[in-house]
């Protein structure tokens, strides 16, 4: 029987909620290892949403789970069903669903609150010593939970390349070690049983985002 894995979505869409790509290359690189993907996301309205033409907000209300199922093309669970006993690992694609909607960090940075369930999930996950593996913007939710942590959201020095390095800056000022890694590598937090990767924080070309999720998850599953 193959590992089953948890996998938090946060809506449908880079600016608003989870970044697709990412996503689907997490339930691309589950699926290649033999493990089973349980798609879960909260039911609570996004904190907007974004025309993806213009970049702008609308007047629009969206739902985080609805507009989640898109991706898990309705295989989807409430995030408050969740239990942890019957599950392996943990996997949090990126998005700015993830700095909007599990969390404030868009808006507070440092300072932002992780949602309660979001909260909840990744400390039960941590305390049950089940891996955890986070990509893009996602490791700030560990940056804020748990203190000391190991992480890495690409490099901590700005440029065309790695437009949200000050990212890791501010994951430092949480007690956070950054480590810097191409977006094709990983970090392990061996303590911590945190895995994570760049992704979308690079400006790289989309097979390279691929090849270090798919990364990330081989090691997520193996760790499970």
């Amino acid at each position: 029987m193959g590992k089953r894995v948890a996998v938090v979505l946060a809506g449908c869409g880079v600016y608003d909620g989870s970044e697709i790509h990412e996503s689907s290359a997490v339930l691309v690189h589950l699926s290649r290892e033999g493990a089973q993907a349980e798609v879960y996301a909260p039911d609570v309205d996004q904190m907007h949403v974004v025309d993806h033409v213009k970049g702008q907000p609308t007047q629009e209300k969206r739902n985080v789970l609805v507009e989640s199922a898109r991706i898990a093309r309705g295989n989807i669970k409430d995030l408050a069903q969740l239990d942890v006993k019957g599950l392996d690992a943990l996997i949090i694609p990126g998005g700015f669903g993830v700095a909007k909607n599990l969390s404030t960090w868009a808006t507070q940075g440092k300072n932002c609150i992780v949602s309660k369930e979001v909260e909840d999930v990744l400390k039960a996950f941590h305390a049950a010593k089940k891996p955890i593996g986070l990509c893009c913007i996602s490791p700030v939710l560990a940056a804020k939970i748990f203190p000391g942590c190991e992480l890495t959201v690409g490099h901590d020095t700005e440029c065309e390349k790695w437009p949200y390095a000050k990212t890791a800056e501010t994951m430092k000022e949480l007690g956070c070690k950054h480590v810097n890694k191409h977006v094709t590598e990983i970090h392990v937090d061996v303590k911590n049983k945190l895995v994570t990767t760049s992704a979308f924080m690079c400006n790289a070309p989309i097979h390279e985002i691929y090849d270090g999720i798919g990364k990330m998850v081989k090691e997520v599953v193996r760790l499970a």
